[in-house]
């Protein structure tokens, strides 16, 4: 049983290029697509439509240069990379998107997707950029019930409060077995790598067939658990346990994690907007499903929120959780608000949680590679 652990890791590793194939089998079979790029995207109302919600986040530098034809180059990489992979109809997921569902997060992104709606439709939520007003659910909600209508008009559908209570119980299924999967790395030392963690936290925003993802993933829990029970050990037992926050990690984990943990260090826990931020709250499934959608996605701990009390108090819980013995804060170049906000996790972590603390500005290129290793070396070398 255990030797199916490779192929389980293969499987989420091959969980995108898969998907390629899949998303046309069911543009062929007359089927939705819609493409988004953030965490705040409510995806319940996009299965509640009977569509199928994929990522189109840019995680190469590739197209980058296109991209600066229309966007400046001193532009956050994710953005630059998202269009220009539109742009040049390099990314399967967005040439075959019926729509494109956004938010108002970042200035850059919101910006670009004026631009992006000229290549295809664009369907773009006013996100309220603070949760300290009593105003800012009620404004959150109408904006779900304002993407629910336009769902209903682009596809010819109607959604029930049944469809979206449904789709509710799907989403929340695989957040929980996500937290099984994530959970693990609580154990000293943990049996998965933080690479390994991050390959099927990736592959699953890829992978259409959740019924199928979710036993594999519980699969492989169990298999690591009786492998760690058998004395397995993946990690030794004093590697540092570190925690990475901020940005999204597609475009630069290839590049970062290996350096971590080639050092010695174990990646336990992400923090960001490709691991545990969304996936840490689920979606009350007793509530109002527009209300409890509403509630669930207007308290992500992003940086666009100001104040962002959230994204502390959910670091100050995984710091203890995990046993952190430091964090590593990613910021992608020209992320005004993850960048503004590294002094206050600087001083959250030093201070309060009082464990070593640094932060990383990179981009999707190879070119700061030495510069890490050696940086990240160093601070390995001090825990």
């Amino acid at each position: 049983m255990m030797n199916n652990l490779p192929k389980a890791f293969d499987d989420f590793s091959e969980a995108r290029r898969n998907s390629f194939i899949k998303v046309k089998d069911y543009k062929d079979e007359g089927e939705h697509i819609v493409g988004i790029f953030c965490t705040f995207t409510p995806i319940e109302v996009i299965y509640a439509a009977g569509a199928h919600p994929i990522s189109l986040c840019g995680m190469s530098d590739e197209t980058i240069p296109d991209a600066e034809r229309d966007l400046p180059k001193n532009l956050c990489p994710l953005i630059k990379s998202s269009y220009g992979f539109a742009l040049t109809d390099k990314c399967p997921f967005t040439y075959f998107s019926d729509i494109i569902v956004g938010e108002t997060t970042c200035d850059g992104k919101k910006k670009m997707y004026e631009y992006l709606n000229q290549i295809k439709p664009m369907h773009v939520m006013q996100l309220p950029q603070a949760t300290d007003r009593e105003h800012a659910l009620s404004v959150w909600k109408n904006e779900i019930i304002i993407l629910k209508e336009r769902l209903e008009k682009e596809f010819n559908v109607k959604i029930t409060d049944d469809d979206l209570k449904k789709a509710i119980k799907k989403c929340n299924e695989e957040r929980r077995a996500l937290k099984e999967l994530y959970s693990l790395s609580k154990i000293c030392p943990p049996p998965i790598t933080g690479m390994e963690l991050h390959t099927v936290l990736h592959g699953a925003s890829f992978t259409f067939d959740k019924d199928e993802q979710n036993k594999k993933i519980m699969d492989m829990v169990e298999q690591l658990k009786e492998e760690h029970a058998n004395g397995v050990r993946k990690v030794e037992e004093d590697a540092p346990r570190i925690l990475i926050t901020g940005c999204p990690m597609g475009g630069v984990a290839d590049k970062l994690v290996p350096i971590i943990e080639s050092n010695g260090a174990v990646v336990v826990c992400y923090e960001n907007c490709s691991g545990i931020k969304e996936k840490s709250r689920l979606v009350d499934e007793t509530k109002d499903p527009v209300e409890a959608i509403a509630e669930k996605y207007l308290n992500v701990g992003c940086s666009v929120m100001a104040p962002n009390d959230n994204r502390i108090e959910l670091m100050s819980e995984l710091i203890d959780e995990y046993k952190v013995d430091g964090v590593i804060d990613v910021i992608l170049q020209a992320c005004h608000t993850y960048n503004v906000e590294t002094r206050r996790i600087k001083e959250f972590v030093t201070g309060e949680k009082d464990i070593p603390y640094m932060s990383i500005e990179t981009d999707y290129s190879q070119a700061d590679e030495g510069q890490l290793k050696t940086r990240v070396a160093a601070f390995i070398e001090m825990l």
